[in-house]
This record gives C-alpha cells, structure tokens and sequence, in this order.
C-alpha cells in the first residue's frame, strides 16, 4: 500500500508499507509534504500496529529534506512506540540528520549509524 502526495510538480512524497516491519519514503519531506506524509504514515502505523519488533522506517528514497521533515520521523517514532513498536530509521538524509544531532534527538529517534 503506497500514499503518494503531489502538492507540486516537483515536490512528492510516497510513504508505502512494502511489510508489516517496515514504511519506506521516496521523495521530498519537507515542509511542502510534511503534513502529507505525517497523514500517509500515521494511515501505515495504524494498519500496521502490530506490538513488539522492530519497525524500520527507510529514508534511502529522500530526495530532499529539512526540519519539517524531522519534526513528522519524531511524530511517527512516537506513535509507534505509544503502539509497543521499537524504531530504526534508516539511510537518514543529510539535513535531517544534522537537525536531529543539534537537536540531540539522534539517538532517540533510533537512527541507524552512519
């Protein structure tokens, strides 16, 4: 299951559940998708709430990203862990990364290691 948002011609987001583990994100999560995709994987975490494992939430398909994105990754850990679900994010972009080490919220989050 796949939610594409396409608020612009060059601004998408696409927040798919390939398995019951794992949400994957392709494209931009910025402020522009950033309500989209807090929508699109609330939707995932709920069809997905299943309690104990690990989720994995795979960022390798960002292709932009700024603070609003961090602010949806700390919204969708939390849901999750409300849920009994531990987070792994993986392959995190740059400026999220960086918003997320000043923010000392890294670790938290369950950001694989670089």
């Amino acid at each position: 299951m796949a939610f594409v948002h396409r608020p612009s011609a060059t601004h998408t987001v696409e927040v798919s559940h390939p398995s019951a583990d794992r949400i994957v994100v392709k494209g931009a999560l910025t402020f522009e998708t950033a309500r989209q995709a807090y929508e699109a994987g609330m939707r995932v975490l709920r069809d997905a709430a299943s309690p104990g494992g690990e989720l994995q939430v795979d960022l390798g398909g960002v292709t932009e990203s700024d603070s609003a994105g961090l602010a949806v990754l700390i919204e969708w850990v939390a849901a999750a862990r409300r849920g009994g679900r531990a987070v792994r994010v993986l392959n995190v972009p740059g400026g999220i990364g960086a918003s997320a080490r000043i923010a000392e919220v890294d670790e938290i989050l369950g950001f694989a290691p670089a």
